[in-house]
């Protein structure tokens, strides 16, 4: 079985050995093998193979003179070492290099050999076969190019554990250690490009852009990448395409159609030089020039597109370009290139007739345009002078993937000396022991080159990362047409800190750019018009977020730069101006001192402050006339105090609100009032109940003397107290700023309880019914001797007042609030000091004669006629009934003459006065009146 085994094995790599790979190559012999993959076609023809015969290797087209460079830059590299007397000393590095064509396919046929010839020597096969031609196994591969040739070549060179380090391969997916276990790089990976890229879109303030990518494993992550980064910043893409370089015509233009026809102007492109060629060239011939581009790395120097004749519409083209290095004797080495003297080498063959555009003779391509099958090209000798042309190959100015192929070359190497100068005890395999650089295998290799660390000749640090990475950062640049012979010129503008914090990693001159080629002005790709101070972007519907409408911010509400998404609400104390560009602080009011209503309203309070201490002093001046007399002196004077009480409550609602004026104007209204209506209760109720009792009694003056009044209104007042009191015990009004309306700050009262202020004014209320019922009873009485009708039409007014104040002040807003109570407390105020008083005032001032007793005798008189009259009335209609219903209409007529007599038989005896007496027809009533102070006072 092993022999078997053996001979399959041998079978299936005769090929690979006898060929040594691919034809093309280039090959030194050496201790240690390297292994090469480089680009140096950009792909392959495009042939249709119906296997009617046997299949021929497709062949490569389109040289690349970078990618030429490339593979000098590993020669120079490995030159370099073997000539070096501190780094492998004694020890020959050989190489082994095929051209990949840019293709999957012709990678893997390269990486064949080295997988092979490593797997035969494992196999040990001497003892089967003469290997007199043995050559050394590959321990490392430098390459490839392309992510996805990477992809390929690192799952083969992965089985065998065969280090592969890449020098332009950035995708994302190869930093997956599990799939992609020997796989290393000198490049950054593309999960910070496409970041960068993202950051850059939203520094300028782009949100509408066009996503182009390769359909390869370069292409499709770093865009899924890109999109997620635009999805956190909340830009739109508004296409997004894949590309190939194998597109057949009419998809291209198919592809420029959907460009062309949208609204965003930038466009982004994670691709390859050869990939997006056919839709540069497609946007040039159709002369499409409003469009910016953003490049990622792979193309953003490629020769193949930065040409003069496509900077009509590339430039101004911003790209990412890896840092440049430096390698010391790189350019001589460049141009002492000639066929004759690099036999080692097969490719400089090709290159010179490209370069040259010519022949050399013993080319096999002479001899197939000899035949007709090629197009005709002179000879050349081999000779001629390498830098009298212009070629990209000779473009050193700025090495970037060129030196991440030196620093690849130099870390194996440096890989390789680690092993050579390892100490036993301290190597890093199975207890600390060391390689034999003699018997050493690819995966030993693969194991120091993780845990590299060493600081190369310009004393740079290098390591690779966990991800075996190599740290990097990223140069921007900007393609400007040269004043001197018209070509390309990669200005550099900025870079990109991939391990700076988060906001100092992107730096940007905006001064270097040239948009277009010639204008400094930032291109708009956006997909709706900015959205000027004192707006906001709105939703439109069905569209993405990045389309919208500007709508004006809302009433207390700003937005004070361009395109803002949300408008910023004002703070409480201020309110935003009629543009809705800024806030500026709101107008406080309240119901002040100084405005002309607030002094009006202090003016009405003063003034009734004023007249009801006149009236006072009126009716202490004349305290002993029959009119104050009348009026029950003590309890008016109580009266007369509970209204400047009232008076004086309304300007505590004056001013502004402080917690302490919004916890006593309200108690003190309402203690004001209930004592002021109290003193009226009492004082009317008093007379009314005396002259309803038919005969005066003692017992009427004790129920009813000066102590028993005082108490009863006190009470009274009590009952009010207790409400404020509990009030302000369980929710105490407090001063508050309400901010509900627009563009005013009112500060007002917060009462603490509606409820509590409706039982303050309720109670009020029901004391102004009660004491409006006595008044209305008590109307008819004398009127120079009680104010009863006038007390009526003073507890009208306060009802009217006072229900028209509640919808009023349940209406109204602000400092109207306070107005409207103060306007209360002034009209009922107004309304009982003048009814109740002013009729007195001016009975007292200008009509003496009416106060006087004999006018309170001819009151009282009159009074009392009326009473009797109605009473003699009452009986006799009652007798005519009476008599009617016994004896029909004998009865007689009562007559209607009424007398009054002063006879001597009207005498009292008791008195020695005389009784007056009114007769009626049917009957007489005497009435028994005395005059003297004391009992009238006892009336009072």
């Amino acid at each position: 079985m092993r022999l078997l085994l053996y001979y399959l094995t041998l079978l299936g790599s005769s090929y690979v050995i006898s060929t040594y790979g691919p034809h093309q190559r280039a090959q030194m012999t050496g201790d240690i093998l390297l292994g090469g993959l480089f680009p140096l076609h950009f792909g392959i023809a495009s042939k249709d193979q119906d296997l009617a015969a046997r299949p021929e290797s497709t062949q490569c087209v389109r040289f690349n003179f970078r990618g030429f460079r490339w593979l000098q830059a590993m020669i120079f590299a490995i030159e370099e070492i073997n000539n070096s007397s501190t780094l492998l000393p004694n020890i020959t590095l050989g190489y082994r290099i095929f051209d990949t064509c840019n293709t999957v396919s012709k990678a893997l046929e390269a990486t064949l050999s080295f997988v092979a010839q490593n797997k035969i020597d494992s196999l040990n096969l001497d003892e089967f076969c003469n290997c007199t031609d043995h050559i050394p196994s590959t321990i490392a591969v430098v390459g490839a190019a392309g992510s996805a040739v990477s992809t390929a070549v690192a799952n083969l060179l992965g089985l065998f554990y065969i280090p592969q380090i890449s020098y332009a391969s950035s995708s994302r997916l190869l930093s997956n250690k599990n799939q992609y276990k020997s796989f290393m790089r000198t490049i950054p990976t593309d999960e910070y490009q496409a970041t960068a890229m993202a950051d850059i879109i939203e520094y300028f303030q782009w949100n509408w852009v066009i996503a182009v990518a390769s359909d390869d494993e370069y292409g499709r992550p770093g865009i899924e990448k890109f999109e997620k980064e635009m999805e956190e910043r909340d830009i739109c893409i508004h296409l997004n395409e894949l590309i190939s370089q194998y597109f057949e015509d009419h998809e291209i233009k198919a592809l420029v159609d959907r460009i062309e026809n949208s609204t965003a102007k930038v466009i982004v492109v994670f691709a390859s030089g050869p990939d997006v060629e056919p839709l540069i060239k497609e946007m040039v011939r159709r002369n499409i020039t409003d469009r910016i581009w953003l490049a990622s790395e792979a193309w953003a120097i490629s020769s193949l597109v930065a040409k003069p004749e496509y900077l009509d519409v590339m430039a101004g083209t911003i790209g990412f370009a890896l840092k440049a290095g430096r390698i010391p004797g790189f350019r001589e080495f460049l141009q002492h290139v000639q066929p004759k003297k690099d036999s080692h080498n097969e490719f400089v063959r090709e290159f010179w007739e490209e370069t040259f555009n010519c022949y050399l003779e013993d080319s096999p391509r002479f001899q197939e345009s000899e035949n007709g099958s090629t197009s005709f090209r002179p000879l050349c000798s081999g000779e001629e002078d390498i830098a009298s042309v212009e070629t990209p190959y000779l473009d050193y100015k700025h090495l970037r993937i060129s030196y991440n192929v030196y620093v690849a070359v130099y870390s194996i190497a440096q890989a390789l000396q680690d092993i050579l100068t390892c100490t036993p005890g301290r190597g890093l395999f199975a207890n600390n022991s060391c390689a034999d650089i003699k018997k050493m295998e690819a995966w030993q290799v693969l194991k120091q080159l993780r845990h590299l660390n060493y600081t190369n000749s310009m004393g740079e640090k290098m390591r690779f990362d966990e991800n075996s990475d190599m740290e990097a950062n990223y140069t921007i640049i900007n393609w400007h047409r040269s004043t001197e012979d018209g070509s390309v010129v990669f200005e550099e503008v900025g870079y990109y800190n991939m391990h700076a914090k988060r906001g100092a990693k992107l730096f940007i001159d905006r001064t270097k750019i040239l948009w277009n080629g010639y204008s400094t002005e930032v291109p708009f790709s956006n997909c709706s018009e900015d959205c000027e101070p004192g707006t906001r972007k709105g939703i439109i519907d069905s569209m993405p977020t990045c389309c919208f409408e500007c709508t004006e911010c809302s009433d207390g509400e700003y937005s004070n730069h361009k395109d803002a998404s949300v408008c910023a609400k004002c703070p409480n104390n201020s309110w935003s101006n009629g543009n809705h560009t800024f806030c500026f602080l709101k107008e406080v009011e309240f119901l002040s001192w100084t405005e002309p209503f607030g002094i009006a309203l202090a003016i009405c309070a003063v003034l009734g402050v004023v007249l009801t201490a006149f009236v006072i002093g009126v009716f202490v001046r004349f305290r002993n006339t029959p009119i104050v007399k009348a009026t029950n002196r003590e309890l008016s004077y109580v009266l007369l105090f509970s209204l400047i009480c009232c008076f004086s409550s309304s300007l505590i609602f004056i001013g502004e609100p402080q917690d302490w004026t919004c916890r006593l104007r309200q108690p003190a209204f309402g203690v004001s009032f209930v004592l002021c209506i109290s003193c009226i209760l009492v004082k009317t109720n008093r007379v009314l109940l005396v002259f309803e009792a038919k005969i005066p009694t003692s017992l009427h003056r004790k129920w009813w003397g000066l102590n028993l009044q005082f108490l009863l209104v006190f009470l009274c007042t009590f009952v009010q107290v207790m409400i404020c009191v509990v009030w302000l015990y369980n929710a105490p009004p407090s001063s508050y700023q309400n901010h509900d309306i627009d563009e005013i700050i009112f500060i007002t009262c917060n009462e603490g309880s509606v409820m509590a202020l409706g039982f303050l004014i309720g109670y009020t209320c029901i004391l102004a019914a009660i004491c409006f019922f006595f008044a209305f009873k008590s109307r008819k009485l004398p009127e120079n001797f009680t104010e009863a009708k006038f007390i009526t039409f003073s507890m009208l007014i306060f009802f009217i007042v006072w229900i028209s104040f509640i919808p009023a002040y349940f209406s109204t807003y602000g400092k109207f609030v306070s107005a409207v109570e103060v306007i209360a407390i002034l009209a009922s105020s107004f309304g009982m000091l003048a009814c109740i008083f002013f009729n007195k005032v001016y009975i007292i001032l200008f009509k003496p004669s009416r106060n006087t007793i004999e006018e309170v005798r001819c009151s009282t008189a009159a009074h009392a006629f009326k009473v009797a009259a109605k009473a003699t009335l009452k009986h006799s209609t009652t007798s005519r009934k009476k008599s009617g219903s016994l004896g029909g209409s004998s009865a007689s007529t009562p007559s209607s003459s009424i007398s009054v007599k002063t006879n001597g038989n009207d005498y009292d005896t008791a008195s020695g006065k005389h009784r007056p007496r009114v007769s009626f027809g049917s009957g007489t009533v005497t009435l028994s009146l005395s005059f003297e102070e004391s009992r009238r006072s006892s009336l009072m």
